[in-house]
């Protein structure tokens, strides 16, 4: 027989004669002539209740089920004669699969976002990280969903790469090389002893290869992870997270700042949509307004102004910021947040940054002093989406890269696309970390990844 899911049981509109479930054991009481067994599989926030009377062949073992613990139950779905849940079961019969100890760390009692990182193996068992992983998954299928419904392609680009998309160099190098006896020529380590005869590294996006495939297949997308060898310890920053990035031909600045909004509303919408009872659990207990902030996010038409216009209003703004703002400073989280939650009360779109802080490949605008790139601001978060009109005139990119020192050889492809049939194109890209920490109201990036990689830290 088919092994039934609790999610789907507790959801049942009628009694089932013979049901089969196997799951974990949160808590476990006894009464005079039967236990009650609270059991969770996984597959939604609610446990069943299933009722295991003594005249069970097994009950000896039965009342030494501890918290943890692992079963498999044979029984019927019956109307609760109990409050607080519809439905029980009545079991026929128990397995024990797996018996926990007593010292089993996830007790019936609240424990810290800190404690539970200690053990990220068991905590998808607790209610707040199981409905976490549960909207993590739900929100990649939905990202997927939202591409597909608009033509887009899905490309997947190297995760190993001899090239620096951001041009910031917190690059992790990837080698093959023996440590205890590296190869060095002219006073330097001869990486073409090494396995691809060139320095390579753990990507930081991307960005550069959909690029060539926008120019081919016209809208493309990726999803997958990325890594900064950034020395932070911040709640914000891990150095292994997942990107989206979007990347569209014939597309200028309005185009991408169009399809960002639209794709934060959408991912917000089937949240709030398919994940309710998750998202409920949130709402209560780890941010009392988060319901009122996806909502605004939701139903808002979002702000637009250039990053002068940004800069100006957080210049007037009466309030004493802990980094000073003027004009060719990359705006800080406490900036974003002003403009998001104080001054527009809502999403802002920022465009047009100023060229010295913003990388190689961004459209040069006509001041030339000023870059067509874009930043989506969301309450609670700050930045979410980071994207920009490509350069796709060759000359402009090239004087780009010799202002800013790069060399051209790593990046001869990128710039050979400039050469034949270039395009106006555009694209972005979003921490998926960073939109599940808006949806779920969790304040550190730790909570909302599996197994967090972050300096100092590369347990589990």
């Amino acid at each position: 027989m088919e092994r039934h899911k609790i999610a789907a049981l507790i959801h049942s509109e009628t009694p089932v004669d013979t049901v089969m479930i196997k799951g974990w054991v949160r808590t476990r009481r006894d009464a005079k002539s039967f236990s009650f067994i609270e059991i969770n599989d996984g597959s939604c926030l609610g446990n069943i209740q299933v009722i295991a009377d003594a005249t069970l062949p097994e009950y000896d073992q039965v009342r030494k089920l501890t918290t943890g613990s692992a079963v498999h139950v044979s029984g019927a779905l019956v109307a609760s004669q109990g409050g607080g849940q519809r439905w029980e079961v009545q079991a026929s019969a128990i397995t024990i699969i797996s018996l926990a100890p007593e010292s089993y760390p996830l007790q019936k009692k609240r424990h810290s976002d800190e404690y539970l990182r200690s053990m990220a193996h068991l905590r998808p068992r607790t209610n707040k990280y199981g409905a976490a992983f549960r909207i993590r998954s739900e929100l990649s299928y939905a990202v997927h969903q939202f591409f597909r419904e608009r033509g887009f392609r899905y490309i997947h680009t190297p995760i190993i790469t001899g090239s620096d998309c951001e041009g910031a160099g917190e690059l992790f190098r990837i080698t093959t090389l023996d440590l205890m006896n590296v190869p060095i020529r002219d006073r330097a380590v001869d990486y073409e002893k090494d396995f691809f005869a060139t320095e390579a590294n753990l990507t930081v996006s991307g960005q550069l290869s959909v690029e060539m495939f926008a120019l081919s297949l016209g809208d493309v997308y990726t999803f997958g992870p990325t890594f900064r060898a950034e020395n932070s310890n911040t709640r914000r920053h891990a150095s292994e997270f997942w990107m989206i990035e979007p990347e569209m031909a014939f597309c200028d600045l309005a185009g991408n700042m169009d399809l960002g909004e639209d794709f934060i509303k959408a991912a917000v919408s089937f949240i709030m949509d398919n994940c309710q009872e998750d998202l409920n659990l949130f709402a209560r207990f780890v941010d009392k307004t988060l319901m009122a902030t996806l909502e605004n996010i939701t139903t808002s038409e979002f702000e637009r102004l250039p990053y002068r216009e940004a800069v100006a209003i957080l210049e007037r703004a009466k309030k004493k910021f802990e980094y000073p703002v003027s004009f060719g400073s990359d705006l800080q989280t406490e900036h974003e947040r002003y403009l998001t939650e104080k001054h527009f009360k809502k999403p802002v779109i920022v465009y047009d940054y100023p060229k010295t802080i913003k990388p190689f490949y961004m459209r040069m605008n006509d001041d030339n002093e000023t870059v067509a790139a874009m930043d989506v601001l969301v309450p609670s978060i700050g930045e979410l989406i980071g994207g920009s009109q490509r350069e796709e005139r060759l000359e402009v990119l090239e004087e780009r890269m010799d202002e800013m020192g790069l060399e051209k050889e790593p990046y001869w492809w990128y710039l050979e696309s400039r050469r034949y049939g270039s395009v106006e194109h555009s694209g972005f890209g979003l921490g998926f970390e960073r939109l599940l920490m808006l949806i779920t109201g969790i304040r550190n990036i730790r909570d909302v990844i599996p197994f967090p990689r972050t300096p100092g830290s590369i347990d589990f």
